[in-house]
């Protein structure tokens, strides 16, 4: 079920950016995206007083992925001090059964188990660990919640659609390029899509959302959507097709909402998918994190990749580098959608950012923890 909503409820957290990060021009075939002064000092706060000495962590366990990420504020907004990511496919199975399978719990509470051993080698003194789509939809989702609470001590929030997009939102809207014009900001997850449009103009912190939709499609929900013979050319861009047709009626009644010829508009994307195909853009040997964050990519090489991806088969994607095993059978998935956003958004530009929703808990949480009780 597509969940929407007119408009959200908004942030109080600072527009805060990693410690160290400034733009910087990429090679011909992109730049980056233009640096964002940094956030004013926080009511409270000493530059030397405890709070700079305390560890923050924030975990976001998706439908694909479990990530964590643990830092401490700066003058900048944080210094990033530890972080872990595995793909551990929560989701995967559930669209069939209902249900987070043995399976894939033991690969999350596996990771998970790691996620805890590094807060507490870290003394982390505030966290805030969130689950997104998987959990919402599982019929087991909150017995999942218990025993991960129970074997790993780590307490997961069921988040919203809304929370979800509202901390995307927060997390990487820094790397939206300057400009007066409405912005679409979007988080291609595992199992569901939130596509965000906001109104930077005027605002110095976290723009205004006008308007969202959240649809229940990620790159794992809409892989396990479509079953066809993968060793068919014809069968696989068929499924591409049906593909993008399903992502296009989930994104529809956002669509119908959309202001019409605007000016100057711009288009941001945090996910795998994005930040994968930013990476053959590149033609990078591997992937590399400082040349794709805040990477500004034309949307037609976008496309470009997106088709070409589509007509390969599953060993012929294995083989590109930033793809590999773990990614060469949903990567198609998130070219369906990604192209279904540059349908309803004709953006000439997309900006791709490494950073979302941990990034939005870990400056909430800074925020939060800096205000005078």
């Amino acid at each position: 079920m597509v969940q929407q909503s007119r408009p959200s409820p908004q942030s109080s957290g600072p527009a805060g950016r990693y410690a160290g990060k400034r733009a910087r021009s990429g090679p011909g075939n992109g730049s980056k995206a233009a640096a964002i002064p940094p956030p004013p000092v926080q009511r409270g706060l000493s530059p030397h007083g405890a709070r700079d000495r305390r560890s923050y962590a924030a975990i976001d366990l998706g439908t694909n992925n479990c990530r964590l990420l643990i830092a401490k504020p700066s003058a900048d907004g944080f210094i990033v001090v530890d972080a872990f990511s595995r793909i551990v496919r929560l989701g995967e199975g559930l669209a069939a059964t209902g249900r987070i399978s043995d399976a894939a719990i033991d690969r999350a509470i596996a990771a998970l188990s790691v996620c805890a051993d590094k807060l507490r080698r870290r003394h982390v003194t505030l966290a805030r660990s969130v689950a997104t789509e998987a959990c919402r939809r599982a019929s087991n989702g909150a017995e999942f919640i218990q025993r991960v609470y129970k074997e790993t001590g780590i307490a997961l929030d069921i988040i919203s659609a809304q929370e979800e997009a509202r901390l995307a939102v927060l997390g990487c809207h820094a790397l939206l390029e300057p400009g007066e014009g409405p912005a679409l900001i979007f988080d291609i997850g595992g199992g569901s899509t939130e596509l965000v449009l906001v109104d930077s103009h005027g605002t110095t912190g976290a723009p205004r959302i006008v308007d969202w939709v959240s649809a229940p499609w990620g790159v794992v929900s809409l892989t396990e959507s479509e079953a066809f013979d993968h060793g068919n050319a014809a069968d696989r861009l068929a499924a591409y097709e049906r593909m993008r047709a399903r992502v296009a009626e989930a994104f529809s009644p956002l669509a119908r909402r959309l202001p019409k010829d605007a000016q100057d508009i711009r288009l941001l994307g945090t996910s795998g998918t994005v930040t994968t195909l930013a990476s053959l853009h590149l033609g990078l040997p591997r992937y590399d994190r400082q040349a794709i964050d805040g990477l500004i990519v034309p949307c037609e090489s976008m496309r470009a990749i997106s088709d070409r991806l589509s007509g390969m088969n599953l060993a012929e994607r294995q083989k590109l580098p930033c793809i590999g095993t773990e990614r060469a059978d949903l990567v198609v998935a998130g070219c369906a959608i990604l192209e279904s956003i540059l349908d309803i958004w004709p953006a000439e530009r997309l900006g791709v950012a490494d950073r979302g929703i941990r990034e939005g808990i870990l400056r909430g949480l800074m925020d939060r923890d800096g205000r005078v009780m």
